[in-house]
């Protein structure tokens, strides 16, 4: 199986594995001891945390704080509930993380357009009285980058909070600049499922989802896995060791799938743009039966959060692609581990099922 599906989750890296070994413990160790215990073991277990934060931390802007969370969706919901924000706005193309927790929150959110491209323009209009604005890094469909440092600089001017999903971003790109709330997630990073993270800037107060102990500074209760923030940790470390090879990765496979896919349309920016996403399509392309009949290639149709609801995308829609269109797309997501080699295999393989199609 060739993977193509690094914006669903990237493989876990050796490194990370390795980080978690000593905290998953056993009979012969107590790595797997409590770290909220105040006996040693537990304290040991704790340290491995806080290493872990700062190394989560090191991604992050400076002047802020590192909650750990069961993922980013739990960061999302931390940010928007915990805010006791009531008038939100998030821009069209937002994961549904943020999209229904808005919703739930303020049933009349705001929706930022995006152009024909996948951005949210700088400039766009942002309702008065707007409390939190939620505008993503990298989006996970299309792969476009939006200019959070300016909509956060907006939204902060007219007093509203700005959280930024991160997800895609974290660990490829420099941190998102001005933010009030960052979400993250590390099995998006090469780290564990499991695990992820909210930035707080120092000063904004947020108020817990989740009562109890309050072992995560009184804003998330529950017992942390010392494994999965290990794994986290050696994750986010790797991505600033790796920060430039991994780029340079990234561009040559980028560079080799446009060779490849030439005869596709592609959907959002090309400029604007994490390069370890390509979104494309084909008119008439009958996207179940590819992924059906593809069955040496992963790859993808959009979310995998969304896959299975037999909606169309709605980032798509939001780039204006009639449902039709929006059907006839996937998504191919490589990193770190995709070879050139297995990238030529794997549109080969593609190309083979497109043409059994007759499209």
């Amino acid at each position: 199986m060739i993977y193509l599906d690094y914006q669903a989750t990237t493989p876990l890296a050796p490194e990370a594995r390795e980080a978690m070994l000593p905290w998953l413990g056993g009979a012969e160790g107590t790595g797997f001891a409590n770290p909220h215990s105040a006996h040693r073991a537990g304290r040991g277990a704790a340290a491995a945390i806080e290493v872990a934060r700062e190394q989560v931390a090191a991604l992050l802007p400076p002047g802020g704080r590192v909650i750990f969370t069961s993922g980013a969706t739990e960061a999302i919901n931390l940010a928007i509930q915990g805010s006791h924000a009531t008038r939100l706005a998030v821009s069209a193309i937002e994961h549904a993380a943020v999209l229904d927790t808005a919703r739930f929150v303020d049933p009349e959110t705001a929706l930022l357009p995006v152009d024909g491209e996948g951005l949210v323009a700088a400039d766009v209009a942002i309702p008065e009285g707007t409390e939190l604005v939620a505008v993503m890094q990298v989006n996970n469909e299309i792969g476009t980058i939006q200019p959070v440092e300016a909509l956060a600089a907006r939204a902060r001017a007219m007093g509203a909070l700005f959280l930024c999903d991160a997800v895609q971003g974290a660990g490829k790109l420099a941190a998102p600049q001005g933010a009030d709330l960052i979400a993250v997630s590390a099995h998006k990073l090469y780290g564990p499922k499991g695990v992820g993270a909210l930035w707080v800037r120092d000063g904004v107060e947020l108020f817990p989802l989740i009562h109890g102990g309050g072992q995560e500074g009184g804003l998330r209760s529950g017992t942390l896995s010392s494994a999965l923030c290990a794994g986290f940790g050696a994750a986010a470390a790797l991505c600033k060791t790796w920060w430039e090879s991994d780029g340079q990765h990234v561009e040559r496979l980028w560079t080799k799938a446009r060779q490849l896919f030439a005869g596709w349309t592609m959907n959002g920016s090309e400029g604007q743009r994490w390069h370890g996403n390509l979104n494309i399509r084909r008119e008439g392309l009958d996207v179940a039966r590819l992924l059906s009949e593809c069955r040496s290639v992963a790859i993808s149709a959009g979310s995998a959060c969304a896959s299975g609801s037999g909606r169309p995308s709605h980032v798509l829609r939001a780039i204006g692609l009639s449902d039709k269109d929006a059907r006839n797309a996937i998504r191919i997501g490589f990193g770190r581990y995709t070879g050139e080699e297995e990238l030529e295999r794997a549109a080969a393989a593609i190309d083979a099922a497109v043409r059994a199609q007759g499209v």
